[in-house]
């Protein structure tokens, strides 16, 4: 019989330890698989709520997580599943929770009810300001490894399902708890993880945050914690929007989206930044750019997104871009974003024209679509 799964994870091995302690006390019969990674050396840790069952140095042959998921963690699971009601297992610090989850999936044995994201409440609203690699941070989960720490910690709350707040005192928990409703305004804050739910599905957990059909935050306000949504319905001039970038990234925590370039009128594109660092890439062709015949093949979560954004000229083209952070300047934030859609002295969108412009966007784009 299929056994279910929680996943627990974060940048913060402490935070995540107690909320695996949590729910080992709460669930005897569980057990719990975690990996240290300490000066190259790996050590696979198992135990359960009355200690450590088994302790071994694992060879390290690879970085990748699904990798490892498949061939270390899985059948560690499957080994222990006879004598346990739960299996957990403890992510290890900069591991992303997705590729772990979506590796998971494909084991018939198990069933995964939770993905949870435990946190540091003195450390979190500071660190996903922070523009460090995760390397400078000691925390690079490989050699090589190129990745934000505010990049990391940002997915790592948006894909989780429920998120725990440890250490620090009433005022850094309220803080934490303000920021994390604007990032993640739809995961609940809990004490300990929920295990008992329904088996998740990871294309739904995908869709939350895929651009093409995120669930995005709305404006709100929290104390000094703002989120603005830039929402229109006219296409982006390239280069406008190329000079506006650093400052709409830069006076921001967070940002995220799904936006439309005059010269790519075919294509959505997906904005994603945090800490001052920004991504654009290329999210697929809108479903107005698609045959009708080619609907079925895109997911029902993706058409019902498409309808919400219908318009009966641009179909579901649109701009829906969301900032977040301290004290920001809304009505700057959008009168810069305004200032970058087509006017009527421009080009029209798609136009063939559009080809003897500079498109800043082209070199990050056009490599994309030539790896």
């Amino acid at each position: 019989m299929p056994i279910p799964v929680a996943l627990v994870g974060g940048l913060y091995g402490c935070a995540g330890a107690e909320a695996v302690d949590r729910l080992l006390h709460r669930h005897p019969q569980a057990v719990a698989t975690h990996r240290a990674i300490a000066a190259g050396q790996v050590e696979r840790v198992v135990r359960d709520f009355s200690g450590v069952l088994d302790r071994a140095e694992v060879r390290r042959t690879h970085d990748c997580a699904p990798r490892t998921v498949r061939e270390d963690l899985l059948p560690q699971l499957v080994r222990h599943a006879a004598r346990a009601s739960l299996l957990i297992i403890d992510l290890w610090d900069s591991v992303e929770p997705r590729p772990v989850a979506e590796a998971l999936a494909s084991a018939d044995e198990l069933l995964l009810t939770c993905v949870h994201t435990a946190l540091r409440a003195e450390h979190m609203p500071v660190d996903i300001c922070r523009g460090d690699r995760l390397t400078e941070a000691r925390l690079a989960a490989a050699p090589g490894d190129q990745r934000y720490l505010a990049e990391v910690l940002a997915r790592q709350i948006e894909y989780a399902t429920s998120l725990s707040l440890h250490g620090g005192d009433a005022d850094d928990a309220e803080l934490s708890a303000a920021v994390l409703g604007h990032l993640a305004p739809h995961t609940p804050i809990v004490a300990i993880p929920d295990v008992t739910g329904p088996v998740l599905d990871v294309q739904g957990l995908a869709e939350r945050v895929d651009p093409a059909t995120a669930q995005l935050p709305a404006d709100r306000q929290t104390g000094e914690v703002t989120t603005v949504v830039w929402h229109r319905l006219r296409p982006l001039h390239p280069g406008r929007l190329f000079d506006v970038m650093e400052e709409l990234v830069t006076t921001t925590v967070r940002s995220r989206g799904r936006f439309w370039l005059a010269s790519r009128h075919e294509r959505m594109l997906a904005w994603d930044a945090v800490a001052g660092v920004v991504s654009v890439q290329d999210a697929g062709p809108w479903l107005a750019a698609l045959p009708e015949a080619a609907w079925e093949l895109v997911s029902p979560t993706r058409r019902a997104a498409a309808a919400m954004d219908w318009n009966p000229i641009i179909g579901d083209r649109v701009q829906h871009l969301v900032f977040t952070g301290p004290d920001i300047d809304g009505d700057r934030i959008c009168a810069l974003l305004d200032s970058c859609l087509i006017d009527q002295g421009d080009v029209l969108p798609g136009a063939a024209a559009w080809a003897r412009y500079d498109d800043p966007f082209g070199r990050v784009l056009n490599l994309e679509e030539s790896a």
